[in-house]
């Protein structure tokens, strides 16, 4: 166990942020998570920005501190936001606890394929039980039992039809297609990390059922691009209503998905 002592860092907005969907809070100031084949226990402490991380101390240096972005600071972020801007300072201000994770690429692409058209709890229900179906059963050092989140070979044991039983409907026909172009080598995953944004953003529109916004997704939740900017129904009506004569994304550079992420809390949990 490993004391983690962050400011901007709060787990539950993490989790109601919209970025994973194997993350839940067990009980209060608890949380558990799946990231791969990995899974964490974090408990907040009674001291501020203070929290357990149930891991060993090179666990939480090699995987888990990348995948928080516990060094990104997050507060410079927040003293950037031009003042004037009422609306983003109070939208930073909500969601101060939020940081990008950093993401696995491959659960990534499938998990903001199954997002199309959905809400949470159901991608949450879709994300797991397609890990207890195809996932391997692992067991943490505490003696948790969880389930991995399937890599393309465990999928490509999956037809339509055994997607389709798992609630995945229409996006069924986008997965196996995915997997089909990354087990057959037309999308290189390898190569895609270490792409910049633009040429990542396109690369990953080749693939069946990804448009622009879920390639954004997928650039800002595994590849870590911070200027991608996803939009969907949520974030265009801010734009249109805040901000008619367009989102000061030159002033911004290179963490405009920082902004992207307290924008969106901030309309599904805020009073905005």
């Amino acid at each position: 166990m490993v004391t983690v002592t962050k400011e901007h860092f709060s787990p539950g907005q993490i989790l109601a942020s919209g970025q994973c969907f194997r993350m839940e809070e067990v009980k209060e100031g608890i949380w558990e998570l799946v990231a791969g084949d990995r899974y964490l226990k974090i408990e907040e402490t009674e001291e501020e920005h203070v929290f357990r991380f149930h891991c060993g101390e090179e666990e939480l240096r090699d995987f888990w501190a990348p995948y928080f972005d516990l060094e990104g600071d997050y507060g410079a972020y927040k003293k950037r936001i031009d003042p004037a801007d009422a609306y983003l300072v109070r939208a930073a201000d909500f969601g101060r606890g939020i940081r990008i994770l950093k993401q696995d690429l491959w659960e990534m692409i499938v998990t903001f394929i199954i997002s199309q058209q959905n809400n949470i709890r159901r991608i949450r229900r879709i994300v797991q039980l397609l890990s207890e179906t195809y996932g391997k059963k692992c067991v943490s050092g505490e003696g948790k039992v969880y389930d991995s989140f399937p890599g393309p070979g465990e999928l490509a044991r999956a037809t339509e039809a055994d997607l389709r039983a798992c609630n995945l409907g229409y996006r069924s026909r986008y997965i196996r297609k995915t997997v089909e172009m990354v087990l057959g080598g037309e999308v290189d995953l390898k190569a895609l990390e270490g792409m910049d944004y633009p040429a990542a953003r396109a690369e990953l529109m080749r693939l069946s059922g990804v448009g622009g916004k879920v390639a954004d997704c997928i650039c800002l939740f595994a590849l870590h691009h911070l200027e991608a900017f996803p939009v969907d129904t949520h974030i265009k009506k801010v734009l249109d209503e805040q901000y008619p004569e367009g989102f000061p994304f030159e002033r911004y550079a290179g963490f405009q998905g920082v902004l992207q992420q307290y924008i969106f809390y901030y309309v599904l949990h805020g009073r905005p």
